[in-house]
């Protein structure tokens, strides 16, 4: 029975481990989350809100709150998150203590009463005496054994209400460190949430003025799409010239739709793929302002933004750098739009588009983190770079490939 008792209490207390352990590890996550959306919501304020000189449009306006409010709901969900785990955490720890609490008395019991015993028997007879009155030398063997084992196990049981004791003490530290992170998680919510309902009263004041002439917002957003869309298109054209022009250097049909590879490109190409989630960001300070795909325009749902990379947002005078070694395949500058690099990487591309300066040419060989030119920055002083991948000519979402993006 009583081996039965330790191998369940094993069993509890090795399941209570597990538990510990993976709530552990998603604090941590958590916490890591927390850190990420407060560094996001710093860098949104330094990047799109300190420019008070410059007067942004309506549209820019929403958008840039837009999200902000985002990322503030992120941060108070998982602070949320955060808070409710660590209530979990204080009541197992509560609990645990509770149980630690009631052994500590049953072995501090025990102990006593083993002490009282072995003093009892000392006062009898001496451990000398059991031994001498053995009938035989193997008798008294025993008895020495036992004898060692008695006095093995009062000093087991010595050490395990020291142990419980320290375990015991530590649990009321560690308790009222949860509390007090709590508590420090508590007060940073209400602070965000504050935020967020300010933020939301200036998110309704520019949508109401926008609704007001709803139509002229998203003429404009058409055509500022259509005017990335002719951007697109030209993007396009290069890349299947290239392929066009590699298959026809290889001696194969122009009208495949992927780059005939040399050994060197097949390398480049390799080596661009094993680094996917690892390359660095194309400018050293933003935030991705506009993701991949198509969505909906926060300012008229019925319109579509369609976006074959990114936009980050970046501060003025930024630099423009290379995600990875590669050669530059074309410097592109249509009318009426900036500048635009393409970055050969085997059979991948990689575009940098509304660029103020251009600091290389056709042809030339770089390196990853090269300086290639500087962002344009608009008289509303939104500095903003367009991001983008590709595989041969279908473009891929920069987020698979850009670390933390």
């Amino acid at each position: 029975m009583r081996n039965k008792l330790t191998y369940i209490l094993f069993i509890f207390l090795l399941l209570n481990s597990f538990t510990s352990e993976a709530q552990s590890d998603k604090q941590k996550e958590l916490e890591a989350k927390r850190v990420k959306f407060q560094n996001e919501l710093k860098q949104l304020n330094v990047l799109l809100f300190s420019n008070k000189k410059e007067e942004k449009s309506v549209v820019s306006l929403v958008e840039d709150l837009n999200y902000k409010v985002s990322v503030r709901r992120n941060l108070i969900k998982v602070t949320n998150d955060q808070a409710n785990l660590l209530t979990r955490e204080i009541n197992a720890n509560q609990n645990e203590i509770t149980s630690l609490r009631d052994q500590l008395t049953a072995l501090k019991k025990d102990y006593s009463e083993m002490i009282v015993k072995s003093y009892k028997n000392k006062s009898e007879q001496s451990r000398m005496m059991f031994l001498l009155s053995s009938d035989d030398f193997k008798q008294a063997y025993k008895r020495l054994q036992y004898i060692k084992q008695y006095t093995d196990y009062q000093k087991e049981q010595g050490d395990l209400i020291k142990g419980k004791t320290t375990k015991l003490q530590e649990l009321n530290t560690d308790l009222l460190r949860q509390k007090a992170d709590k508590d420090k998680l508590i007060v940073e919510n209400r602070a965000a949430k504050k935020e967020l309902e300010k933020e939301l009263k200036e998110q309704d004041k520019l949508m109401a003025s926008i609704r007001q002439n709803l139509s002229s917002y998203s003429s404009k957003i058409k055509k500022k799409q259509q005017e990335i869309d002719a951007i697109d298109r030209e993007i396009n054209r290069l890349i299947r010239e290239a392929i066009a022009a590699s298959n026809k250097e290889a001696g194969k049909s122009t009208s495949s739709k992927g780059f005939a590879l040399t050994p060197e490109a097949k390398l480049i190409a390799k080596n661009f793929v094993s680094n996917k989630g690892k390359l660095p960001w194309p400018v050293e300070k933003g935030v991705v302002k506009v993701r991949f795909g198509t969505q909906p325009s926060p300012i008229d749902p019925s319109v579509k933004i369609n976006s074959n990379g990114v936009r980050i947002a970046t501060e003025k005078n930024a630099k423009v750098r290379v995600v990875f070694e590669g050669e530059v395949l074309a410097v592109s500058g249509q009318k009426n739009s900036n500048p635009v690099v393409l970055i050969r990487h085997g059979n991948y591309i990689t575009v940098y588009r509304n660029l103020l300066k251009v600091y290389v040419r056709k042809g030339d060989k770089v390196s990853a983190k090269q300086e290639i030119g500087e962002v344009f920055t608009n008289n509303a002083g939104e500095t903003m770079l367009g991001f983008g991948v590709f595989k041969d000519s279908q473009p891929e979402n920069p987020a698979s490939w850009i670390y933390k993006m």
